[in-house]
């Protein structure tokens, strides 16, 4: 049986919840602040609802817009439909030889880039209808540092075995058909079941029609599908999980958030170095 606190000025029981005595009115010390309380705030700041997403490809959009203009007013030649390899690298494309000589940042900031509208189309078409399962089956903290995670695992097998230029949110994408499929696995009924092999056929497919198209950059979809099974499964989901664990994903995922803006105020300054050598 649990016990029940007592109120210090008219010794009746009351509820842990109470702040005021109901029995002599006797205003209770309030509950000290705990480092739970901290994560329930911090971890509130993450979009719930579908919504972070939406924010992704928000950011998508954006950092697209902007290349597009940087193209069409400092590339001879350039257009709004089809970006240069120089622009890409300039905000922070996958290119190998400057990741393994200190850029490590890129393998963050390219699966936030697009080369192309069809591109960026594609892959925003994928990433809303993929995102949307993934994030009523993980919650947004979990889901930031799968998607985060998984891209820098696909970039990182890209720049291991195919080094050239490459940028992409299907890296991301693909570690959300990997997650899905963790997920399947970890339910362990029937409904997992069908999940799993569901998405098993999903990445398949993905990865067959990856193949044909040319220019793709197959490893890091590969590594993509790979680090998202591994880190999902890892992570679990929230139905399997305490309510404080899932607290401090969310502010995991807030950490994820808050290190991708800094990978980017990197490279900026990163651009500003070879626009002005």
């Amino acid at each position: 049986m649990e016990s029940r606190p007592i109120c210090p000025n008219c010794r009746a029981f009351i509820s842990r919840a109470d702040r005021v005595c109901p029995y002599c009115e006797f205003e209770l010390a309030p509950a000290p602040k705990t480092n739970l309380d901290a994560a329930r705030k911090l971890g509130s700041l993450l979009p719930e609802n579908g919504q972070l997403i939406v924010y992704i490809l928000a950011v998508n959009g954006f950092l697209y817009l902007a290349m597009a203009l940087f193209n069409q007013q400092n590339t001879r030649g350039g257009d709004f439909f089809d970006l240069s390899g120089s622009t890409l690298f300039l905000f922070g494309a996958k290119e190998p030889s400057y990741i393994f000589h200190g850029e490590w940042w890129r393998l963050i900031t390219a699966g936030f880039l697009h080369a192309s509208v069809i591109h960026i189309a594609m892959n925003s078409w994928g990433l809303y209808d993929l995102g949307a399962q993934a994030d009523e089956a993980y919650g947004p903290g979990r889901l930031l540092v799968i998607y985060v995670g998984s891209s820098i695992t696909g970039f990182l097998a890209s720049s291991i075995f195919a080094p050239s230029l490459s940028v992409g949110a299907s890296a991301g994408i693909f570690g959300l058909i990997g997650a899905m499929i963790a997920f399947g696995m970890n339910q362990r009924s029937s409904f997992g079941s069908y999940v799993k092999s569901a998405y098993t056929r999903t990445a398949v497919w993905a990865l067959l029609i990856s193949f044909l198209i040319p220019y793709t950059d197959n490893w890091a979809h590969i590594g993509g599908l790979a680090g998202g099974f591994g880190i999902a499964y890892l992570a679990g989901h929230p139905n399997l999980s305490h309510p404080r664990h899932e607290r401090y994903w969310n502010i995991a995922g807030l950490g994820v958030a808050g290190f991708v803006v800094i990978c980017f105020v990197v490279q900026f300054f990163s651009t500003i170095k070879y626009l002005q050598s």
